[in-house]
């Protein structure tokens, strides 16, 4: 009798162990398992989402001056018509979403050396072939089975060794997302059973088929939304808790404190996502959330959409001026300290703000009622009524005098 009760404890204890294995096991946890998260989606959406309504602008150097070109047909495409079922802000958007998964693809098809039209391809779709050396990591994408060379496609990568693929965001703070999934999973749970806690029967004797099936099925009814509520455990049962409630385990607590974690992962400041954010935290924001993936995005377009002719003079940049535009007080005085300051026109900035232009070609100098006209390199002075030019006064021997 020793020995069947010797084997009776042990199958007891392994079947404990199993069940405490099974609630503990690890759970993996991809991209778009964390973007049911609540707290991550809204810091990727965000960071997307301000990134894409940002316009890219394509620029010379011409001598010591930069010109801007608009007439470029790459221009339009990056902010408009990609040329594929997708415009340039969905573009931008799904590059800098993936920017945080494996890393952001796009197909350049071109004709000849003509860029005709950009095609946003999923970063799941995406393999490679490559060689192992440790210096020439040189590598081919593979599409469906197609292979294509690496200048083909626009790759925004972060955090990446070998120039082709990135460590994703998911993958690099695996463990907290987890623990938050799996709270935000306990929780539904809670919510779908009444709040009822998970538990275990036992039986101090073998229960026939029809009995358990029976026990089952009023334990359905119990955590399901029926008017079931109660569940009559005959003598030699009894009903053990394998978790604690939602108060006992401080959930509400925990959301908070999980959030703010997962905004320190995107260097966010939990106030953006929260609402009330102050002008720090929004400059903070722009720092360290929007500029990462801006530069990024601004070093692959000029190493992949300009010719190798172009790379010397052209460069793509974004104008992040786009993100002043819900705040019309800061933006308007960043004109007025650019207009006092000389270095930009007043018609230059009624052309950022969309209006007509009003032929006002002067740039204010150290006076306030001093004008200067680049194009001829002469000066007028209103109130004196008086005009001249810096070579008139040379050839009168450096005297300050001006035509009246």
């Amino acid at each position: 009798m020793g020995l069947f009760k010797k084997r009776a404890e042990e199958k007891e204890k392994s079947e404990e162990e199993e069940l405490l294995v099974a609630s503990i096991a690890d759970e993996n946890i991809d991209f778009e398992t964390a973007m049911k998260i609540p707290t991550f989606s809204a810091c990727v959406n965000l960071i997307a989402d301000t990134v894409s309504m940002i316009p890219i602008c394509l620029y010379k150097r011409v001598g010591d001056e930069i010109e801007e070109i608009r007439d470029d047909r790459r221009v339009t495409l990056l902010n408009k018509d990609t040329g594929d079922t997708l415009d340039g802000v969905q573009f931008k958007r799904a590059l800098i979403r993936d920017y945080f998964n494996k890393g952001g693809y796009a197909y350049i098809k071109r004709n000849g050396l003509k860029v005709e039209s950009l095609h946003y391809v999923k970063c799941s779709e995406v393999s490679f072939q490559f060689s192992q050396h440790p210096i020439f990591k040189d590598y081919s994408i593979q599409i469906q089975g197609e292979t294509y060379e690496p200048f083909e496609f626009i790759k925004i990568i972060r955090n990446t060794p070998n120039g082709r693929n990135g460590k994703g965001i998911v993958e690099e703070n695996e463990k907290i997302l987890s623990v938050v999934y799996n709270s935000l999973k306990f929780e539904e749970n809670l919510v779908k059973t009444g709040g009822n806690k998970k538990g275990f029967v036992t039986s101090v004797k073998k229960l026939t088929d029809e009995a358990i099936e029976k026990l089952k099925k009023a334990w359905r009814k119990l955590y399901s939304s029926s008017t079931e509520n109660v569940v009559i455990l005959n003598e030699g049962l009894d009903f053990k808790e394998s978790s604690n409630s939602s108060v006992e385990m401080q959930l509400n607590e925990n959301k908070i404190t999980n959030a703010d974690e997962i905004c320190k992962i995107f260097h966010m400041p939990p106030e953006m996502i929260k609402g009330g954010a102050k002008e720090g935290d929004k400059i903070n924001f722009i720092q360290y959330c929007i500029n990462p993936p801006i530069n990024a995005l601004e070093c692959a377009l000029n190493r992949d959409l300009l010719l190798e002719n172009e790379k010397a003079d052209y460069f793509f940049a974004a104008d992040t001026t786009e993100l002043t535009k819900g705040d019309i007080k800061t933006r308007y005085e960043a004109y007025a300290t650019a207009c006092k300051a000389g270095f930009m026109q007043i018609d230059e900035i009624r052309f950022k703000e969309k209006l007509p232009s009003l032929g006002l070609k002067f740039i204010k100098l150290g006076l306030q009622d001093v004008l200067y006209d680049p194009e001829t390199k002469r000066f007028f002075i209103p109130n004196m009524n008086s005009a001249g030019g810096f070579e008139e006064i040379k050839a009168e021997g450096g005297e300050n005098k001006v035509e009246d």
